[in-house]
């Protein structure tokens, strides 16, 4: 099985087209098409599923592509490893983050690592912690900061960045706003401004809620931070959020009350890397510019 085959199947899945394909990788599209038969052929197994639009992939294609993906990446890990011991970091940094991230400013972060490593590319996903951690696991990215979703496996691993309590945000004139704390019981009725479920404060407030056996109903999903302040400014219901949310200047003069006995309330944030021998010198080098007393903006 041959490394060309391989990166030539994983773009056209990622294109789910031959031309397409063809042309980001600066092939002939029979030359392409030659490829993936020939791994087919070795494989004994069709990898895809051809029409005149587009094409999918079969189930053993699937089951192809996380494996074809890790190896790709460990071939490119050892390729900048070598670089590294002659002394020149080169070749691309792949970073996934949550937004507005506890722990580290990743601009500020990533600024620094262009200014030691210029030859570098780097290339940034933001996404929730969930898909990003299977982002990491499978070698599409380096390493990436999130909030802990899981415990860590042979394909992943995680790096404490920094713990904070939640926090209720409300408008100055809603009727819980002169509470001292609350509790998820009492907060069991309120329409809730949230993130998608894939968020890492999301899923830190439904694990919390679920703990105390309250329902809750989000009735607003916004995907970033400045749409969620906005929306409980306009008093169109409230947020359970990390504590350095309420500490934003977009947050104005919203209410910010502490959560209450609520034992899995605790939003933990950590970088998330494969194994110690996967994980590439880029990865490496990031890591060391990190100041875990930094907190997210």
């Amino acid at each position: 099985m041959e490394l060309r085959h391989l990166q030539h199947f994983v773009a056209v899945a990622e294109d789910q087209h031959f031309t397409r394909a063809a042309e980001r990788l600066m092939v002939s599209q029979s030359g392409l098409s030659s490829s993936i038969r020939a791994l087919e052929r070795e494989l004994q197994a069709p990898l895809f599923v051809r029409t005149t639009r587009r094409v999918t992939l079969t189930e053993a294609g699937r089951a192809l592509l996380g494996e074809a993906e890790r190896i790709l990446a460990q071939v490119r890990s050892a390729h900048d490893a070598v670089a590294a011991v002659q002394g020149v970091l080169r070749g691309t940094l792949s970073l996934g983050t949550e937004q507005c991230i506890a722990g580290v400013h990743v601009a500020r972060l990533l600024a620094a690592f262009r200014r030691r490593h210029p030859d570098v590319e780097i290339r940034l996903r933001q996404a929730g912690s969930g898909a990003l951690a299977e982002e990491v696991a499978a070698g599409r990215l380096d390493l990436a900061f999130a909030v802990k979703t899981q415990a860590d496996t042979d394909q992943l691993r995680s790096v404490p960045l920094t713990r904070e309590s939640m926090t209720v945000l409300c408008h100055p004139t809603h009727h819980l706003a002169t509470a001292a704390g609350l509790t998820p019981e009492e907060l069991g009725g309120e329409a809730f401004v949230d993130f998608h479920p894939d968020w890492g404060p999301r899923r830190t407030t439904d694990a919390a809620f679920a703990a105390a056996g309250v329902q809750r109903t989000v009735t607003l999903e916004v995907n970033d931070v400045h749409s969620l302040l906005e929306l409980v400014h306009e008093g169109l219901g409230i947020a359970v959020v990390p504590r350095h949310f309420g500490l934003k200047r977009e947050a104005g003069d919203l209410t910010a009350l502490p959560l209450k006995g609520a034992a899995d309330a605790s939003y933990e944030t950590v970088a998330m890397l494969p194994p110690p021998e996967a994980t590439s010198p880029a990865a490496r080098a990031l890591m060391s510019l990190l100041d875990t007393s930094e907190e997210g903006g």
